[in-house]
């Protein structure tokens, strides 16, 4: 080796050691002819042995251990370029074995490297927080690892290439779990997801999304069903996707059922009285597919409900079929859950609308099972005072022999208002004295929802939705026909049997 520029320094303690000064041994600093490198350390038989610091002219440096010269063993990197620092061991100059990287913008990865980069298990923390601890290769994740995210979320299974891709399980911190199959990252092939609303989906996954998914809830039967007065009413419920198919692998979207009256649109120059009564009821008019607006109207579960409880049996009708009501013994019936039991903001009936002296249960809201969901034992209430208005309005155009037009007299919209206000005044009364008779109870439950037509709506208020979607709700028509109807069918049979 030829040496241009040399320095030895010998610990004055040690006279041998000088005395063999020719073998260049002891602690000595180096310049390259390049003037690039500089090294400062121990040296053995004119190479870098021992403990040392080898600078570079840009400010990087190493210092550690050197065996014959080249760098080996445990030391620390610096490189001023990146100002990234590396504490580990080395092979020939590399990053080998097992090591501490920390970057400048806060990452930091503890683990194996092989020959300069990340391979093998470690751990990396990135500039956001975010934390993967698994096997590497190519410095990218690859093989098995846990990730924590830096929104919550926590993912343990496969990996290839930093990608998501295998199979694995992801938690959310919302509270929403899959199990399944990946690939590029996300959701591919079979899986299971249980969503933080109860929804489930156990099936095939493209892209990240159910490939079977529910797009649309339908109301089974005919166009438009007719029910006689008091009848009991069981729908049958399917959420469908896109090709009509009943979509078997969802469980749990939360579905809500009511229903609801045409909304007659009433001008402010008919009476003041009574414009301001309809203005004090709030209901929001929802938009139908049958060419009008609708205001929410009352619903029970004819089960928990007071009312004398009738069984809906189809009979042959022009729509399709009407509903006799028949008793049904207390004991075939049970009642159905209410631990999901939720309803929406506004809209869904309530005893506010006008019922009095009795506990009305709205039907419950159910959980959908294999894409179905059945409403049993549900029934129109009787009209609350405040839908008074809506309905007479209808009966006095039909006894004038006109068409429906939303207009009234003053004079006949003046004693409806009279009319309203000596109900309410009556009832004001009776709620002073404390009491009601036994006369105006048995008339309350003897009392029947009004003949016409109405809307049988379902919506879905699963919360939060599930894959940020809600599905659209689904409409039916209900007509109510009168209790004489049925009477009227009754004796038509009786008839036909008797001249046969």
């Amino acid at each position: 080796m030829v040496i241009k520029s040399y320095v030895l320094c010998y610990p004055f303690c040690d006279l041998r050691r000088a005395l063999h000064a020719s073998e260049i041994l002891g602690y000595g600093l180096y310049v390259y002819p390049n003037s690039f490198f500089q090294y400062e350390g121990e040296w053995k038989q004119g190479r870098k042995h021992g403990h040392g610091k080898l600078l570079f002219k840009d400010g990087s440096y190493y210092e550690g251990e050197f065996v014959d010269g080249e760098i080996m063993g445990n030391g620390l990197r610096y490189w001023a370029s990146t100002g990234n620092t590396y504490s580990g061991q080395f092979v020939s100059g590399e990053l080998h074995g097992h090591g501490v990287m920390q970057y400048k913008d806060g990452g930091k990865y503890e683990g194996e490297f092989s020959y300069g980069v990340r391979a093998g298990h470690g751990l990396l923390v990135d500039q956001d927080g975010q934390t993967y601890q698994g096997s590497f290769h190519n410095n990218k994740k690859h093989g098995g690892g846990k990730m924590t995210f830096k929104n919550g979320d926590k993912y343990e299974g496969d990996w290839i290439l930093d990608q998501r891709q295998g199979h694995g399980i992801l938690h959310c911190a919302d509270g929403t779990i899959y199990e399944g199959q990946w690939r590029n990252d996300v959701f591919n092939g079979q899986g299971t997801e249980i969503h933080c609303s109860g929804v489930i989906y156990d099936g095939l996954w493209i892209n990240g999304y159910p490939a079977a998914q529910a797009k649309k809830i339908v109301i089974l039967g005919p166009e438009v069903i007719d029910v006689i007065q008091g009848s009991a009413i069981t729908l049958h419920v399917q959420l469908q996707n896109e090709e009509g198919e009943v979509s078997e692998y969802e469980n749990g979207r939360l579905l809500e059922i009511w229903a609801g009256v045409k909304n007659h649109q009433i001008p402010a120059s008919s009476s003041t009285s009574l414009f301001k009564l309809i203005e004090e009821v709030e209901r929001k008019p929802v938009k139908t597919p049958f060419g009008f607006e609708c205001i929410s109207y009352p619903l029970m579960d004819a089960v928990s409900g007071s009312w004398e409880l009738k069984a809906a049996v189809p009979i042959s009708g022009k729509s399709g079929f009407a509903l006799a009501d028949l008793p049904i013994p207390k004991g075939d019936i049970e009642p159905e859950s209410r631990s999901d039991t939720r309803f929406g903001t506004g809209d869904a009936p309530s005893n506010e609308d006008g019922f009095e002296g009795e506990s009305l249960h709205p039907p419950a809201s159910q959980r959908v099972e294999r894409g179905c969901v059945v409403f049993r034992n549900i029934m129109l209430a009787p009209p609350p005072a405040n839908y008074q208005p809506f309905m007479l309005l209808d009966e006095l155009n039909k006894k004038g022999g006109k068409k429906p037009s939303g207009r009234i007299s003053a004079e006949k919209a003046e004693k409806m208002t009279v009319s309203q206000e000596k109900i309410v005044d009556s009832r004001s009364e009776v709620t002073a004295k404390g009491y009601k008779s036994k006369q105006d109870q048995h008339s309350t439950k003897n009392s029947r929802v009004l003949p016409g037509q109405y809307v049988i709506m379902v919506r879905e208020v699963t919360m939060p939705p599930f894959l940020g979607q809600t599905l659209p709700t689904a409409f039916k028509l209900l007509r109510v026909l009168p209790e004489k109807t049925k009477v009227k069918n009754i004796k038509k049979e009786t008839v036909k049997a008797t001249s046969t």
